[in-house]
C-alpha cells in the first residue's frame, strides 16, 4: 500500500502552528527567532521567476508570518516579548547574483526598524542579527576555502579573519542570541547588529548624507550642473568588500 504523501504547511498556518507548539510546550512564548532560508544565486538576467519567488517566500514572506504570529501571541500574554530577525551582509550592501537573497534580507531590516516601533507600546523588541561565519555557503567563496578547509583540520583561523573581517564559527554568532532575548537587552530595539568572530558591530540605518537645494525646484539640466559638486560628491559603494588577505 502506497504511503500517502505527508502534507507541509506553509504561510500562515504553519507559523500559527509553530507558535502554538511552542505555547504547548512551555506554556507561553517569549522569544522568537527567524533563521530559515535558502539560495538561487543568478545574475539578473538568469534569475528565474522560481528562483526569485522561492526566496522571497522563505526569507522574507517567512519571516513576516512567523513574526506576525508571534506579536499576536505576545501582545495577548501582554508581558512583553523578543522577535530576532536574522539578516546579512548582502541585505545591507548589496551583493553580486544575490538580486533575490539581497532584496528578502535587506527588507528584513526594515522589518525590524518597522517593527520596533508597532511593538514599542506591547514592550516587544525587535532586532536585525547580521551574522557572518563559515558554513556550508560560506566555503564556496574561493578566497575562504583554504582557511575554512584548515579550520575544519583542527587549525584555528588567523586573527585577520576573525578580527579584521569578523569572520569565524557559527559559534561565535551564537551569543548574540541570547544577549538580545535577555533583560539586559530589554532596551535596545529596531537596530541591525553585526557578529562574526571576535567582532561584534552595530550596522548604521540609511540616512541622507548630503542635501542641496534650488530655488523654485530642480531641473534636470540644473541637476547636471550641481550634482557632481553636490550631492553627488560623496557617492556610496555597494558589494561586500573583498577580504583584506595579508601580503605572502
Amino acid at each position: 500500500m502506497a504511503r500517502r504523501p505527508r502534507r507541509v504547511l506553509t504561510g500562515e498556518r504553519a507559523a500559527d502552528r509553530l507558535v502554538g507548539r511552542a505555547v504547548e510546550e512551555f506554556g507561553r512564548l517569549d522569544v522568537l527567532v527567524t533563521n530559515a532560508g535558502i539560495l538561487r544565486d543568478k545574475v539578473l538576467w538568469k534569475m528565474t521567476d522560481d528562483d526569485f519567488d522561492a526566496v522571497i517566500a522563505t526569507h522574507l514572506k517567512g519571516t513576516f508570518t512567523c513574526a506576525r504570529a508571534a506579536a499576536i501571541r505576545m501582545r495577548e500574554q501582554g508581558e512583553g516579548g523578543t522577535l530576532i530577525l536574522v539578516g546579512s551582509p548582502a541585505g545591507q550592501r548589496g551583493n553580486f547574483g544575490q538580486t533575490n537573497y539581497a532584496a528578502a534580507k535587506a527588507g528584513i531590516a526594515a522589518f525590524a526598524r518597522t517593527w520596533s516601533m508597532e511593538l514599542a507600546r506591547a514592550n516587544i523588541t525587535v532586532n536585525a542579527i547580521v551574522p557572518v561565519a563559515a558554513t556550508a555557503m560560506t566555503e564556496t567563496i574561493p578566497a575562504f576555502a583554504p582557511y575554512i578547509e584548515a579550520m575544519k583540520n583542527g587549525e584555528p583561523l588567523p586573527d585577520f579573519l576573525r578580527k579584521g573581517e569578523g569572520f569565524g564559527t557559527p559559534e561565535d554568532c551564537a551569543a548574540l542570541v541570547p544577549f538580545l532575548a535577555s533583560e539586559a537587552a530589554r532596551s535596545l530595539t529596531g537596530q541591525a547588529i553585526g557578529i562574526g568572530g571576535d567582532k561584534v558591530a552595530l550596522w548604521s540605518h540609511p540616512q541622507e548624507i548630503r542635501a542641496a537645494y534650488a530655488d523654485g525646484g530642480w531641473t534636470p539640466e540644473s541637476l547636471a550642473d550641481a550634482f557632481p559638486t553636490s550631492v553627488g560628491a560623496e557617492l556610496q559603494t555597494v558589494g561586500i568588500p573583498a577580504p583584506k588577505f595579508p601580503e605572502a
